[in-house]
């Protein structure tokens, strides 16, 4: 299909969205200097969807992404999350309000094994303050045996429990991919944000991630990724954005995306003739 991705889809997006918007993104900029990285990008998401962002190197995605989590200030524009504005606020903030991400380039904690790292995800929705941790009160002993069942049962969600007791950065790229993943679902987030999730991935791993992530959406949870993979974006979102130059080119159903002249211009290029 024009080298943008093909092929049956993993697991047909299936859910209905409807109603206010999820994540609601209007005129956000977001320049460094006299660079305009995010140049006016509108769009929303679905509750309950799968939609992917995706374009050349340097269109400004992670940049984007950056600004959703607060990791980054936005320049102007307005971005509501459940309806409710988060420009401005702190990374830690969005999380509590239920926005979780992964990252590119995969960060666990060295010398901690696989459960430990998902649950230190689980601890963002911890309701024990300093001093009952301090005197260790048992509402704090109820509340740690909570999250290391959570944390246990999104491993298993993940097909990785067997090695919940292994140092995280010891294992293979694609468990560690999935450790990352499940500790940001530890979060219990409503928006899960992935950042490039099948980086790195053979075509087994990554056709499990695509997998992992329609069971997620699944489970109710709205999915934004960012990803090169053309075939994994193709088969399992519901809409995509396509940014280029920091600028939205196209929004749209995968197939009418896949169609799409322009979009195909930016990915293959053009002769001079006009033939790609």
């Amino acid at each position: 299909m024009n080298g943008l991705g093909a092929g049956k889809p993993v697991e047909p997006p299936q859910v209905a969205v409807s109603g206010e918007a999820m994540l609601d993104l209007q005129a956000v900029h977001k320049r460094f200097g006299g660079l305009h990285a995010v140049n006016d990008v509108s769009f929303k998401v679905a509750p309950g969807s799968i939609k992917a962002v995706i374009g050349p190197n340097g269109a400004g995605k992670t940049t984007l992404f950056n600004l959703i989590a607060g990791n980054l200030p936005v320049t102007t524009g307005e971005i509501r999350f459940q309806g409710r504005p988060i420009q401005g606020k702190k990374p830690h903030q969005i999380a509590q309000l239920g926005m979780a991400r992964t990252f590119q380039n995969i960060k666990l904690f060295h010398g901690m094994s696989a459960l430990e790292c998902v649950m230190v995800g689980r601890h963002v929705q911890s309701r024990a303050g300093f001093f009952a941790g301090m005197f260790s009160l048992p509402s704090t002993w109820m509340e740690e045996r909570a999250i290391r069942q959570r944390s246990l049962e999104l491993l298993e969600l993940m097909q990785i429990a067997e090695f919940a007791d292994v140092e995280a950065t010891s294992l293979a790229f694609g468990q560690q991919r999935a450790v990352e993943m499940a500790r940001a679902l530890a979060a219990e987030p409503r928006l899960l944000l992935l950042d490039e999730p099948a980086a790195g991935l053979n075509i087994y791993e990554t056709a499990e991630v695509a997998r992992l992530i329609c069971r997620i959406r699944d489970m109710g949870i709205t999915v934004l990724l960012v990803e090169h993979d053309m075939s994994l974006v193709m088969d399992i979102s519901d809409e995509i954005v396509v940014l280029s130059f920091g600028q939205k080119l196209a929004e749209d159903i995968p197939l009418n995306i896949q169609k799409n002249a322009e979009v195909i211009k930016i990915y293959l290029g053009e002769d001079d003739d006009g033939t790609a």
